[in-house]
């Protein structure tokens, strides 16, 4: 079972907590949802090592290969600073820092 269906389970079971009037079966629902939530985070751990050592793979095989393009990009990403910001972090941010977005313009032209 992958880790999207147990999300979905577990999702479900938190449902079910809600619906749950006899305080019984909230308390049998929660222990189920407990249950479920411990399985999706070491589901996802699991995915998480599984790409790290694929990335760390990807990394042994271009620097193999002298690919620098592909070493420089997946060690990035190893780093955890792949991230691009998305139109509104960088809308977000330039209102943050009083309109100026880095770029050289005056108003007063």
């Amino acid at each position: 079972m992958g880790t999207l269906e147990k999300i979905l389970k577990r999702k479900k079971k938190k449902i079910a907590i809600s619906n749950s009037r006899a305080r019984a079966e909230k308390v049998n629902s929660q222990a189920e949802h407990t249950k479920a939530n411990k399985k999706v985070t070491m589901g996802i751990r699991i995915d998480d090592q599984k790409y790290v050592e694929e990335l760390a793979t990807t990394v042994e095989k271009a620097a193999r290969e002298e690919n620098m393009k592909q070493l420089y990009d997946t060690t990035k990403k190893l780093a955890g600073r792949d991230q691009s910001l998305t139109k509104k972090e960088r809308k977000s941010r330039r209102f943050k820092n009083g309109g100026n977005d880095g770029q050289n313009t005056s108003r007063n032209c």
